[in-house]
């Protein structure tokens, strides 16, 4: 079973400036993880190949420090990994993003199974694995927490809104993978040091098929940021005097927090 796995590398920390020209976040020297959805995509990946063998593969989209991510799925045991990094990437949103992935995808050559998480932390649109199933065009099943290996293809268990409801889906196909259903397993210092010289082969605008401009980054986005904001922090203090206890009930009836005439 050949997998591909699609991480991202996102800001771990909420002070992040906005690029008020684009709207776009400001990647470069932020402290960065790896997003925290994709681990469970990883894991369940690193999990099926034990199970029924193959390969792994990570792939990621983003700035050179992206690289970073890579790493760190290197450390979990995955077999491979690639950026796709350029200047000409930068700036995409969800249809231009999940289509540079799936050019990515296609110079790699064949695969059975992509996985990705349910979601990036950074964006939250839940939408890039979906979109990347279009591009591939192959069957996709989102919010997976459960994934098991079946005649020519996968039994996947998902959530839908009011249900939980069991599919097949025959290979090649793309699976979301929601949190709660394994555990990520810890970087291993072994790993480390076995992995340390390994390549990460990287792709740039160039290598794509088809070099033209109109798909990718900014030129490829039909959604733009219209107005950014950062959220208002308004903290106020009250001293309370006398019965503090009474005081406070008080003040929590008055918000509605609770009834009045608690005792």
């Amino acid at each position: 079973m050949k997998i591909i796995v699609c991480i991202k590398q996102v800001p771990a920390t909420s002070k992040v400036e906005i690029d008020p020209e684009n709207g776009t976040l400001k990647r470069l020297d932020v402290e960065s993880k790896t997003n925290g959805y994709d681990l469970f995509a990883l894991e369940t990946a690193l999990c099926l190949k034990e199970a029924a063998g193959g390969s792994v593969t990570a792939i990621t989209m983003g700035p050179p420090q992206a690289e970073e991510a890579l790493r760190d799925a290197y450390m979990m045991g995955v077999d491979e990994c690639v950026l796709l990094s350029d200047r000409e990437f930068a700036g995409a949103d969800v249809l231009a993003t999940s289509f540079t992935l799936s050019q990515g995808i296609r110079l790699l050559g064949g695969f059975d199974l992509i996985l990705c998480g349910k979601q990036t932390t950074d964006g939250d649109t839940a939408q890039v694995g979906p979109a990347l199933a279009e591009h591939l065009n192959i069957p996709h099943v989102s919010w997976a927490r459960g994934l098991k290996p079946a005649a020519g293809g996968l039994q996947v268990t998902h959530d839908l809104s009011a249900n939980t409801q069991v599919s097949e889906l025959s290979f090649p196909c793309l699976v979301t993978v929601d949190s709660g259903h394994c555990v990520p397993r810890l970087p291993s210092y072994l790993l480390l040091k076995e992995t340390a010289d390994r390549l990460v082969l990287v792709l740039a605008h160039s290598d794509m098929p088809g070099s033209g401009l109109t798909q990718y980054g900014l030129n490829g986005s039909p959604t733009a940021v219209q107005r950014t904001f950062p959220p208002e922090s308004v903290r106020t203090r009250q001293m309370l005097e006398g019965d503090k206890a009474a005081a406070l009930i008080d003040i929590l009836a008055e918000k509605k927090f609770i009834g009045e005439g608690v005792d």
